[in-house]
């Protein structure tokens, strides 16, 4: 599995913890598009690197990492293709690849520890989508778009 990764300045640190619980997946491929300092850049720009590889399929997933979560995850989800969830637990995070098949992950780094970080990344690497009566409400989902 191809995941690419990415944070502005708020969230520096909780991305490089990020990166070494990826790392105990076995054949998982982590490309990191930045930031890789604590200079401020702007977060719809790093949600728009990420998202651009998966929706060209240069990765299967994303997580995407501000000092909230929030901001990057709107700039996400306004990225044709994405279903970003901000998730800061792991039944959230569960529940978002279960029921909403969520191709991009959001975390806050100002708000989520490293701890639960971690959790969170481990339930949305191994949760897979359900399907069945949820594939139907992600289509509407998807349709969205095209409105």
């Amino acid at each position: 599995m191809k995941i690419t990764i990415g944070s502005d300045h708020g969230a520096v640190e909780l991305k490089e913890e990020v990166k070494k619980v990826l790392a105990e997946f076995e054949g998982v491929e982590v490309k990191d598009v930045g930031t890789f300092g604590t200079a401020s850049v702007d977060y719809p720009d790093i949600a728009e690197k990420v998202c651009a590889d998966v929706v060209s399929g240069a990765a299967d997933r994303g997580i995407v990492l501000c000092g909230t979560g929030l901001g990057i995850s709107i700039a996400a989800n306004k990225i044709h293709g994405i279903r970003c969830a901000l998730c800061n637990d792991v039944y959230s995070a569960r529940m978002s690849r279960e029921h909403n098949n969520a191709n991009v992950l959001a975390m806050g780094g100002r708000v989520t520890g490293f701890g639960p970080a971690g959790e969170i990344v481990r339930t949305w690497m191994t949760t897979d989508f359900a399907g069945g009566r949820h594939a139907r409400r992600v289509d509407k989902i998807m349709a969205l778009e095209n409105k």
